[in-house]
C-alpha cells in the first residue's frame, strides 16, 4: 500500500499486514510516536482518504469520537488500501542517520534481579550518532523487534548502553537472562525517536519509572558531564530500593554536580528514608508552580498520562512537556 503523508507530500510503503508507523520507520519517516501500544495516543494521526483496519477492538488510546472523526492511531493501524494520512513529521532528529548494523555483546551485568546491563560493540568502521534520549531496535527472527532506549550518551558511543527488564514470558529477554550472552551477534536499527534531549538554558525536571531510566541517563550525563548551565532535578519512581538500581552512581553524581538534584520515589512500603508515594504526585508537591520547567519523563505509560494531566495545571507549557511512554512489545 502507498502512504502519502500531508503536508510534505511524501510517500512511503506499507504491507497490509503491518502499523503504519512501523512502515513510516522502516522507511526513515519521523512520524510522533511513544509507547507503540496503542495507549499514549502520540501518534494519532487524521485519515484523509483511504481505510484503515486494527487487529482488534479500536485502540484503549483512541477515543470513539476520535475515530468518527477519522483519526486513527498509527502504531496499531493498518492499511486496508492506499492512504493519505495527515501527520506531523519531525525533523527535529533527522540530521541522524537511521542504520542497520550488526553489533557484539560485549557484556552482561545484572543491575537488579530483573534488569540486565548490555554493553554493546559497534563495529568500528561504522560510526553510529545519535541524539541523547532515543532508542534502538534489536532485529529478531520472523521480521519481530524489540525496542531498548541507549541508556549512554553521545559523546560516549564507542558502546552502547541498553538496560533489558526481564518479561515473564517474553522470548527474547528469557534467552538474554537464562544465559551467558557476551560475545553474541545481534543485528539493531537506529536511532529512533524524537525523545531527544536538548539545552533550552531553563531549569529542567527529569522524571523516570523503572527502566525509563535508561533514556533518562543518557540525557543526565549528557547534561552533567558536558557541564551545561542549568539547574536539574531528578525524580526516579519505583516500587522498592532494589529498583532504583543505579541510585548509588545518582547519588555520586548530586554530590558531585551542585545544581543537580536527586530524589528516589517509593509505591511500595520499605521502612527507608526514600519519600513514599507515586513519583508524579511527589514532583507536584515539591514544584508548586512549574511554568519556569522543561519536562522530560520516561516510564510506565499511567505515569506518563497522570503527567501529560496534571503537570499542564501548574503552568507547564505543552512544548515543555518531552515524553517516551514504555511498554512491553506484543508476544
Amino acid at each position: 500500500m502507498k502512504i502519502r503523508v500531508l503536508p510534505s507530500n511524501r510517500e512511503f510503503e506499507a504491507r497490509h499486514d503491518e502499523p503504519v508507523l512501523s512502515a513510516a520507520l522502516r522507511g526513515h519517516f519521523n512520524l510522533p510516536h511513544s509507547c507503540k501500544s496503542g495507549h499514549c495516543s502520540s501518534c494519532r494521526a487524521r485519515i484523509v482518504s483511504g481505510e484503515v483496519s486494527y487487529p482488534g477492538a479500536r485502540p484503549l488510546g483512541l477515543t470513539a469520537d476520535e475515530a468518527d472523526l477519522g483519526f486513527a492511531l498509527l502504531c496499531q493501524a493498518r492499511a486496508a488500501s492506499d492512504l493519505v494520512i495527515e501527520a506531523r513529521e519531525l525533523r527535529r532528529v533527522t540530521d541522524v542517520e537511521i542504520k542497520t548494523l550488526p553489533c557484539r555483546v560485549e557484556s552482561r551485568a545484572l543491575l537488579a534481579p530483573d534488569v540486565l546491563q548490555l554493553m554493546l560493540r559497534l563495529p568500528a568502521i561504522e560510526p553510529f550518532a545519535f541524539h541523547a534520549g532515543q532508542y534502538l531496535d534489536v532485529l529478531l527472527a520472523g521480521g519481530r523487534r524489540r525496542s531498548f532506549s541507549i541508556a549512554s550518551p553521545p559523546h560516549d558511543a564507542a558502546r552502547l548502553e541498553l538496560h533489558v527488564r526481564r518479561v515473564p514470558g517474553g522470548g527474547f529477554t528469557e534467552a538474554l537472562f537464562a544465559h551467558e550472552a557476551a560475545g553474541e551477534l545481534l543485528r539493531i536499527e537506529g536511532p529512533i525517536g524524537q525523545f531527544v534531549y536538548a539545552d533550552a538554558g531553563t531549569p529542567v525536571i527529569f522524571i523516570a519509572g523503572g527502566t525509563g531510566f535508561a533514556p533518562v541517563k543518557s540525557m543526565l550525563r549528557q547534561a552533567l558531564e558536558r557541564g551545561q548551565a542549568r539547574d536539574i532535578w531528578f525524580y526516579w519512581g519505583a516500587r522498592t530500593p532494589v529498583d532504583l538500581y543505579e541510585e548509588a552512581l545518582v547519588r555520586e553524581w548530586a554530590a558531585m554536580y551542585p545544581r543537580f538534584r536527586y530524589a528516589g520515589v517509593l509505591s511500595g512500603a520499605d521502612g527507608t528514608a526514600h519519600p513514599s508515594g507515586l513519583v508524579h504526585e511527589f514532583v507536584l508537591a515539591q514544584h508548586r508552580d512549574l511554568a519556569p520547567f522543561e519536562v522530560y519523563a520516561a516510564g510506565p505509560p499511567a505515569m506518563v498520562e497522570a503527567i501529560r494531566a496534571g503537570f499542564p495545571a501548574r503552568g507547564l507549557a505543552p512544548g515543555q512537556l518531552h515524553f517516551d511512554s514504555f511498554d512491553y512489545a506484543p508476544r
